[in-house]
């Protein structure tokens, strides 16, 4: 695909196609990369990320490479449907922590990612690629495969066409990818071994607001080695029921869009 001229898009356009470059797996890179992966002239690209580090949007690091700065991550923390979420998942979260898992997190769907807008994890065993802000793929995480089950065909034909391999074990054909979607949706929970990260397993069930809509998912990550994880799934339903009343109860009904604002 051709870059895209200068005064092809507008400034707001562009400046977020530097933002968008960067996800779970891209944290850091190289002004080359985010040229490349944001489709702009790399020009344009050196304008906009020196830009963005004065604004502290972006972090340039030793080495040369950049990173999502921490401003934007404390702006996220102001929308209120993520502060609300937020607040209420929290005790919930830490009450399934206790089990031992390696990692809690819930995320949101944010365009075709998944949003991590709050985990809990410790010194464990494994490495957990996600953290808070993390925009995770939704065909390679668990908490991910969740929200694309329950995100309706549209946003299934947008993200099917292009499924990147993070380890050998990723789906990367479409056809498997939506039987196991279609699954999902059916049993309530996802599981992934080894697709986004070597060494891990997640787990992810939906959490529905007012009205009875999926609006997030909650989820955990445990070690790949773990031999029966059967006894969590339960676990996660059950604290996924209750903090769905509690979201229905506040009035969280698919705010911002979350259903649909896959574009």
């Amino acid at each position: 695909m051709a870059k895209l001229d200068d005064d092809s898009k507008s400034v707001t356009a562009r400046a977020l196609a530097v933002l968008d470059a960067f996800d779970s797996t891209h944290r850091h890179q190289t002004l080359a990369a985010i040229a490349r992966r944001s489709k702009l002239p790399l020009t344009t690209t050196h304008r906009f990320v020196n830009q963005l580090v004065e604004a502290d949007a972006l972090v340039r690091c030793a080495d040369g490479s950049y990173e999502i700065g921490s401003k934007l991550w404390r702006l996220g923390l102001l929308a209120s449907v993520h502060a609300d979420l937020r607040e209420l998942a929290l005790p919930y979260m830490e009450d399934i922590f206790q089990l031992g898992v390696d990692a809690v997190q819930v995320g949101v769907l944010d365009g075709v990612r998944c949003l991590v807008i709050d985990r809990i994890s410790g010194s464990r065993s494994i490495t957990v690629l996600s953290r808070a802000g993390a925009r995770l793929p939704l065909h390679a995480s668990g908490i991910g495969k969740v929200l694309l089950a329950h995100g309706g065909t549209e946003l299934q034909d947008a993200v099917l066409p292009s499924l990147e391999k993070y380890t050998e074990l990723t789906i990367t054909d479409p056809r498997e990818l939506r039987q196991q979607l279609a699954q999902i949706k059916q049993q309530g929970f996802s599981a992934t071994k080894e697709e986004l990260a070597i060494g891990a397993i997640s787990l992810g069930v939906p959490l529905t607001g007012y009205g009875g809509k999926v609006i997030a998912a909650l989820g955990v990550v445990i070690p790949a080695k773990t031999k029966d994880t059967s006894h969590l799934i339960p676990v996660l339903k059950v604290v996924a029921t209750a903090l769905s009343k509690k979201l229905a109860a506040a009035g969280m009904a698919d705010p911002a869009g979350l259903g649909s604002n896959w574009r």
